[in-house]
Order: C-alpha cells, then structure tokens, then sequence
C-alpha cells in the first residue's frame, strides 16, 4: 500500500515532468515563434537581438509619438540605419540568411512607447537544458517519494 506523501510525491512528480516533457517537444524544430510586448519609458531605449534562420518572417510595431529606430538584417536582409519615426511604425521583414537581427529603439517622445514583437527565432539551446532539468526534478520527486513506502524515516 502506498503512503499518502508518496501518492502526493508521485503526482507533483508526474505533473513537473508532464510540463517539462511540453516545454522540450514545443521548442522543438528549426524556429519558434515568439510574441513579446515592451514599454520603452520616456528618453530610455532598447535593443532586440533576434537570432533567426534563414526565411524566417519577423514583424515590429512600434506605437509612440516620437522615436529613433535602427535595423541591422544579416546578409542582404533589410537595414535602416538610425531614423526618426512618428506616431507608428510596422516593420516586416526575412532574414536571407541564418544570423541575428539587431534593433535598437530610442524614445525621443514625451510619452511611453510600446513595442510589439512578432519574431520567428532559433530555439535557445539554454532553454533545452533548462527543460532537461525540469524533467530531471520531476523524476528525482517520484524517487524520493518511493522512498517513504519502503520505510518512513524518523520525523514524518
């Protein structure tokens, strides 16, 4: 008969490997697709470093009123060097070959500017670890719960 903690260890266990397990099979692939938002604060910039393979399309809208933008596309990719921009900009652009699009936005207005990024990226190879270790956890939990049905140590 299996002890309550070792039930409850199994099932926390099961779930931390379940969403470990989705998290490694969803990044799988040449490119994933990415949706981020970022408010840029007045006078402060930011810079976007998207590493993507070759045809892959990415979109920028910018919303603010007034802004620099510079864009470096690797190869023969689109590249805008620093310009100044009013109200809204959406850029859509494809990598021509495998690289990092680099992007730097300046709020030059007098109210926040908000960034949306539609990227199709590389996967992160720190993510695959990340998810190895998940799983890992999940695994070491269901062990250590086992554990409490062949003895219960002292103090539980």
């Amino acid at each position: 008969m299996l002890s309550k903690r070792t039930i409850i260890g199994f099932v926390i266990g099961s779930l931390i490997i379940g969403l470990g397990s989705y998290s490694l099979v969803s990044s799988l692939g040449p490119s994933v697709n990415v949706n981020e938002y970022f408010v840029v604060d007045v006078g402060n910039k930011i810079t976007l470093t998207i590493p993507a393979p070759a045809n892959a399309p990415q979109t920028l809208k910018i919303n603010g009123s007034t802004f620099d933008l510079k864009l470096q596309s690797p190869g023969d990719g689109k590249q805008i060097p620093n310009t100044s921009y009013k109200n809204e900009l959406t850029l859509e652009w494809i990598h021509s070959i495998d690289g990092n699009s680099k992007v730097l936005i300046q709020n030059t207005g007098n109210d926040e500017l908000n960034v949306t990024a539609i990227t199709n990226q590389i996967p992160d190879p720190i993510g695959f670890t990340f998810d190895f270790m998940v799983i890992t956890s999940g695994v070491v939990i269901i062990g250590f719960s086992m554990g409490f049905t062949l003895r219960k140590p002292k103090g539980f």
